[in-house]
């Protein structure tokens, strides 16, 4: 059984940082690639980050690039964002997704990702003052 749980948001001021977490279980981390999606109130789903199962690598949304940084710890089986000054614009619920390499990479990319098999709950990030 494939499960994703997200936790870590919560409410911060402008300029503040949070860390994300998803944490998978009934798979194994290394097989799968993981991304994270945010969808705020009104808008399109987008991605924001996702990081590879083979070689680590990591691609980011121009909105997340020098602020976010993803991380996978595989004996965890945890996926992290950092998020680091944060705008009130990054407020949105935060998701965490898996699936293969390609199918993870082109669905953050292009915010495409209904075929996408796994997801978490959500978690809620609110930037504000």
């Amino acid at each position: 059984h494939l499960q994703l749980v997200e936790s870590g948001g919560g409410l911060v001021q402008p300029g503040g940082s949070l860390r994300l977490s998803c944490v998978v279980s009934g798979f194994d981390l290394d097989y799968n690639t993981i991304g994270w999606f945010r969808q705020a109130p009104g808008k399109e789903r987008e991605g924001v980050a996702c990081i590879s199962n083979s070689d680590g690598s990591a691609w980011y949304a121009d909105s997340a690039k020098g602020r976010f940084t993803i991380a996978r710890d595989n004996a965890k089986n945890i996926v992290y964002l950092h998020m680091n000054s944060l705008k009130p614009e990054d407020t949105a619920v935060y998701y965490c997704a898996a699936d293969s390499h390609d199918q993870i990479f082109m669905a953050t990319k292009t915010g495409e990702a209904s075929a996408i098999r796994s997801w978490g709950q959500g978690t809620q990030v609110t930037v504000s003052s």
